[in-house]
């Protein structure tokens, strides 16, 4: 291979690997989305119902977990040749252009159209699978077959032929710089296992390691050869047969909460297809969801400029998972409750909404005040939450021991601070 057309120098490929982290966090999301939306027992479900949702759930979360471990192994390739891993990424829906034309991406809920666009984007290249309905797009086209040195993104038209590209750039830099040349980032700046348990989170040091980290996201997931049983697109599919089997017997099963279609905490500035939350409990919700969620991306950020080995890493990536679970618990909340009078058949939503810079922050006392702070601002807005919805009561009591465990970075301080940065 000789790689894609701009894929020719260490700021070329660094861009098309801020494309991979954005792609791996966008689907991640998608699917968490999903999820969230899914019904519970006692929910008008029976039982043979209840158990295939409860399975569902467990099978989509676990593949937005594999998608968080590859989300890690492209960071690490990142920072391996010399980048900075992109945390950050667009808003949902992802404008048109932004992504290659037949990768659409929003936030809907779980549905027999929303599980098809799931397989259209796991499909492997061999595979003509369709995509979902209400997710149409049109066609253009990104890009030109010319050698810029401003970094431009191309074409693709599936995951999987993607990273096969990315493979075929690092092995002819690899030629051309050597591998010292290449992989020059230090090692000690990436996740490894010694802080995580993501199967995508090894060091990656050589083109040998980086293509093993490549390997894992597609065998996974993107571009598996369709006999692999245990890959996104197989696991995709075999939902759907099983969604469709348990429509033959009950027409009038629904799995899944009418959450909102794209939903956004801000009316819509004469632009369609988004959902805004208009009830203030529903909207205070997500806006904590949110903020969870973006001080995750802050903390995993934030470990790529701190050493490995180092309790400071550790304690950054462990906050970061810990906020995972609350985001969980305050998502699935959202989509329960009603988003406003505009639209009422419709619930809220978890909107994921991006800050506009993700940048990962400077190692040092500044970010860590900024990180026991924000700790202590989301265990007290969860406290104000309505505590009789068990789940936002179990995001407020998680919120808690994560901020008391944050004041654990002052420790790192060559100065003593104060243990108290938010006033009642």
């Amino acid at each position: 291979m000789t790689g894609a057309p701009g894929l020719a120098t260490r700021e070329q490929l660094i861009h098309a690997l801020h494309e991979a982290a954005e792609l791996e966090q966008n689907l991640m999301c998608t699917y968490l989305y999903a999820a969230f939306s899914l019904k519970d027992a006692g929910e008008e479900l029976n039982a043979e119902e209840e158990a295939a949702v409860k399975r569902w759930r467990r099978a989509i979360l676990d593949i937005a977990i594999d998608e968080m471990g590859h989300l890690a192994a492209v960071w690490n390739i990142t920072a391996a040749v010399g980048g900075s891993p992109r945390v950050g990424r667009g808003n949902f829906p992802i404008d048109p252009g932004y992504l290659p034309a037949g990768v659409v991406v929003k936030l809907a809920p779980f549905s027999l159209d929303v599980l098809q666009h799931f397989i259209h984007l796991e499909r492997p290249a061999t595979s003509d699978e369709p995509d979902g309905g209400g997710f149409e797009h049109a066609a253009f086209q990104r890009g030109r077959a010319a050698s810029f040195l401003t970094p431009m993104s191309f074409d693709y038209d599936t995951v999987g032929e993607f990273y096969r590209t990315i493979e075929g750039s690092l092995a002819v830099m690899a030629g051309r710089l050597g591998e010292g040349g290449l992989f020059c980032g230090d090692p000690a700046l990436q996740l490894s296992p010694s802080e995580v348990g993501l199967k995508g989170a090894h060091v990656v040091r050589c083109s040998e390691t980086a293509v093993a980290a490549l390997a894992v996201i597609v065998t996974e997931g993107e571009g598996a050869p369709e006999g692999s049983p245990n890959c996104h697109f197989a696991r995709f599919r075999q939902i759907l047969e099983e969604y469709r089997a348990l429509l033959a017997k009950n027409p009038n099963f629904a799995p899944a909460h009418p959450a909102a279609v794209n939903p956004v905490l801000r009316r819509p500035p004469g632009i369609s297809g988004r959902i805004w939350i208009e009830d203030e409990e529903t909207a205070s919700i997500v806006d904590l969801a949110n903020a969870t969620y973006q001080t995750v991306l802050r903390l995993l950020g934030y470990s790529y400029n701190v050493p490995s080995p180092d309790a400071e890493k550790r304690l950054a990536v462990g906050l970061g998972i810990g906020l995972m679970k609350a985001v969980t618990f305050l998502a699935e909340s959202a989509a329960r409750r009603p988003s406003g009078p505009s639209t009422p058949d419709c619930n809220g939503g978890m909107s994921f909404t991006a800050l506009r810079d993700a940048a990962p922050l400077p190692h040092g006392t500044s970010t860590r005040r900024l990180f026991v702070e924000r700790l202590q601002e989301l265990s007290k807005r969860a406290g104000e939450l309505d505590q009789v919805d068990p789940r936002l009561s179990h995001a407020a009591g998680l919120l808690q021991g994560l901020a008391q465990r944050a004041e654990g970075f002052l420790a790192f301080n060559s100065a003593p601070v104060a243990r108290s940065l938010v006033t009642a």
